[in-house]
This record gives C-alpha cells, sequence and structure tokens, in this order.
C-alpha cells in the first residue's frame, strides 16, 4: 500500500499527463459497451443482471436487445431465485443485483412477487426480509449469512429503490467498517469496501439514518482512506478487477475523478491489453469509464434514450490449439494441511479450468467439480473436499504463490508455473 501522501501525488502526476484524445475514448467507451451486448448471445447458464445493469447506465442503446435480456432476468434469473427462496436459501447478492437491474429499466418493483409458504409478497419485501436475516446472523455471529459484499448490496440496492433502509441495518456495516471486517482471505476486500461506500453514501443522501450520523461520516471516510490507500503505482486500486467498483465508489462518495486520472488511465490501458474478456468485470468497469456509479440508477428516468448502437457482423474466429506445451506442477492443500502434488503438461495458452481437466483424465487421482457463478465457473470441491460459503471456506488460487486475480475458466497458462489450489477460510 501507498501511504496517502504518495497517492495524492500520483494522482496529481497522472492528471497533468496527456490522456487519450475525447474520440479515442468515445471508441474505447463503444467497444466494451458492444463486448456486452454480444455477452447476451453468448452467456451461459442464467442472465447476468450486473450486465443488464452496465448496459442501462451507459448513453449508447440497443433497447431491442435490453429488453430481450430484461424479459430473460425477469422469467429466468426470477425463477431461479425463486426456488433458492423456496429452498430457504441464502439469495441477498443476487436479490440485491436483480433489483437494480429492473430499476435501471425503470420498472415497477412493485409488481415483481415471490411466494413464499403460500404468501406472495413483492421484490423489496423479500430483499427487506434477505436483510433483516443477515443483520440477526451478525448480531450473534459477528459476520452476516453471506458476506458483507453482499450484505453492502442489499442495503444499496434497497436505498436506491426508495426504500428506508432499517438503522439497525446500516448500523451493522457501519461497525464492519469500524472493525475492519471487510476481508477475503488474508487481504482487506477492496471491492467490499466499494460496494460499503455506495451503499452508505446512499443510506447519507437519503437523510434516513438517524441512529448516530456522526459515526456515519467516520465511515464513510475510512472507506474513502482504504480505498486510496489501495491504489498501485499502475493506477489500478487493489486489482484491475476491482477499481472498476473502487472508482464507482469514489465517484459516488464525491471524490474527483477526472478523465486523466491514474485509475481511470489504468482501466483504459487494461481494456487496450483485454484483460476484461469477462463480461462481469466489463460490466463493472463500463460505468467507472463513464464516470457513472451504481448511485446513478436512482436518478435514472429511461426517457428519451439512444437507440442508434448497432453491432457490426463478426467472423467467427477459429482457435487453433497450440502445439506448444509447459509444464505445471498441481498442488492441492486440503483444509487439514495435507497436501499432494500433480504434473501435467498443457497446451500454452488454455485456460487453467482446462489444464485441470486434462489433470483429471489422466486418472492420477485428481478430482475436482465446479459450479457456476456470475463470474464464471469457480471450484466447489477438490479431490472430494468442498470448500462451501455455507462453512465460509473456499478454494484460494495461486500461481508461484502469487493470488490470481481471474478465476479458472479466465486464467491462462503460457508458462511452466506451479498452481496451488488451498482450502482456505474466511
Amino acid at each position: 500500500m501507498l501511504p496517502l501522501v504518495i497517492v495524492t501525488g500520483l494522482m496529481a502526476f497522472a492528471s497533468c499527463k496527456p490522456c487519450d484524445m475525447e474520440g479515442a475514448n468515445r471508441e474505447l467507451l463503444l467497444s466494451l459497451n458492444k463486448d456486452l451486448l454480444r455477452s447476451l448471445e453468448s452467456q451461459e447458464g442464467l442472465p447476468n443482471p450486473s450486465v443488464h445493469l452496465a448496459l442501462r447506465l451507459s448513453n449508447d442503446h440497443d433497447l431491442a436487445k435490453e429488453n430481450k435480456h430484461l424479459n430473460r432476468l425477469r422469467s429466468d434469473l426470477h425463477d431461479d431465485i425463486q426456488s433458492s427462496l423456496t429452498n430457504s436459501q441464502p439469495v441477498t447478492g443476487i436479490m440485491a443485483l436483480y433489483s437494480l437491474a429492473l430499476r435501471s429499466s425503470c420498472f415497477d418493483l412493485n409488481t415483481i412477487p415471490f411466494i413464499v409458504n403460500d404468501k406472495s409478497e413483492t421484490l423489496l419485501t423479500h430483499l427487506k426480509k434477505q436483510m433483516e436475516q443477515e443483520k440477526d446472523h451478525i448480531a450473534f455471529s459477528e459476520r452476516p449469512l453471506t458476506n458483507y459484499y453482499q450484505y453492502s448490496l442489499g442495503v444499496l440496492a434497497l436505498c436506491v429503490s426508495g426504500v428506508r433502509v432499517n438503522n439497525h441495518v446500516s448500523h451493522k456495516l457501519i461497525k464492519a467498517v469500524d472493525n475492519e471486517h471487510f476481508k477475503h482471505g488474508d487481504a482487506e476486500s477492496v471491492d467490499t469496501y466499494a460496494m460499503a461506500g455506495m451503499g452508505l453514501q446512499c443510506v447519507k443522501h437519503s437523510g434516513s439514518y438517524v441512529h448516530n450520523v456522526a459515526e456515519l461520516d467516520v465511515a464513510l471516510s475510512k472507506i474513502k482512506q482504504k480505498l486510496l490507500a489501495s491504489y498501485r503505482t499502475d493506477g489500478h486500486i487493489g486489482n484491475e478487477f476491482s477499481t472498476g467498483l473502487a472508482v464507482q465508489a469514489l465517484l459516488a462518495m464525491g471524490s474527483e475523478v477526472t478523465d486523466c486520472s491514474a485509475a481511470m488511465e489504468a482501466m483504459r490501458t487494461a481494456v487496450r491489453n483485454n484483460i476484461y474478456h469477462n463480461a462481469m468485470a466489463v460490466s463493472q468497469t463500463l460505468p467507472a469509464l463513464l464516470k457513472k456509479s451504481y448511485l446513478s440508477v436512482k436518478s435514472k428516468d429511461c426517457l428519451n434514450e439512444d437507440d442508434t448502437l448497432v453491432l457490426e457482423p463478426q467472423d467467427p474466429v477459429e482457435v487453433l490449439p497450440s502445439k506448444t506445451k509447459v509444464k505445471v506442477m498441481v498442488e492441492v492443500v486440503t483444509s487439514s494441511g495435507e497436501a499432494v502434488v500433480y504434473s501435467v503438461d498443457v497446451p500454452m495458452g488454455n485456460s487453467l479450468l482446462e489444464a485441470l481437466e486434462l489433470l483429471k483424465g489422466k486418472n492420477v487421482g485428481f478430482t475436482f467439480e465446479k459450479e457456476s457463478s456470475l463470474w464464471g465457473p469457480y471450484l466447489s470441491a477438490v479431490n472430494g473436499e468442498q470448500a462451501r460459503q455455507s462453512d465460509r471456506r473456499y478454494w484460494h488460487l495461486s500461481s508461484d504463490d502469487a493470488a490470481l486475480t481471474q478465476g479458472v475458466g479466465d486464467f491462462k497458462i503460457e508458462t511452466p508455473q506451479k498452481i496451488t489450489i488451498k482450502n482456505k477460510s474466511y
């Protein structure tokens, strides 16, 4: 972490550098927008509400494609959330994103029902109930049912939708900021600080928090300090995939983020280098590059929107398998600390997931199971051992002892390396 004085100097220096011409920036934003639209056709599994939210916050639209995706959210994603509610599974995060996505299309959330125990209640009523359950869980275990990222997202979604957030719910988030409970493994979670910042800033704007206004201001100030202290020398905040949310939070909290600031330049460079090929990453980055945040949804009116965005046809790209193979060592460390190491030769350019599939096919005792998420597939079990959210555990991935910032489906194998898959708690 950089001291704040150095961070301030870094930002000032970046703002003095000549940045891209306005036209070039415009083309970059259009390319991201089109990437998100194309992802609607190629995405597997459930429709992604975060992608819809980013498309709606954009200045350029293909309203027909956006409405088609909205209908998929209202059917497929709605049914999946209904199933989780029926089975008493916590759905705070996905329900919050769903409500934000609908709100970004100016949809009346009071017309969206869910049925539990033969009783029909609105989406926002169920989200409030989810937040009460999360709050009660914090009271006796000092942590939410899900995690503080989803908890923060729930606060934000309720507030943006004009629902008064229970003071006790907000207070639990403020205390978590004060006690620095936003950890993922051993590291502080920039994403969680960013989402908490947006949620609490919305609560402040609403004027509904009367428990102790001073402590709300202190929490927001601390969040801002945490984000600024997470600046890297290359301009990213935390890492390439947390910068978008961090910039959104700084904008929401009133920080000056210019087009030529270090973080904006870092994101644009990452776009040019195709770092954000994951649709979820693009969906969090595009609003930031537009100098908007999820709080912008609150004032969106959906009137007189541009509808001229056109996707040019693209020729299919055939990717030939690489003939060059690299050796990858895969170390699996169980929750008890027991370790076993495997070896597999992987075609250069394959994803880590493809490498693990190759290793599994060698029948050397390595097995794994995966589940889907908005970010893509993630490991749920390795060699028969699970690492579940309900147990506060996950499979931590690292390459040559450096933690991966991408998932198994996105990380590419380009050089010989040692991949460590470790069952860790959080």
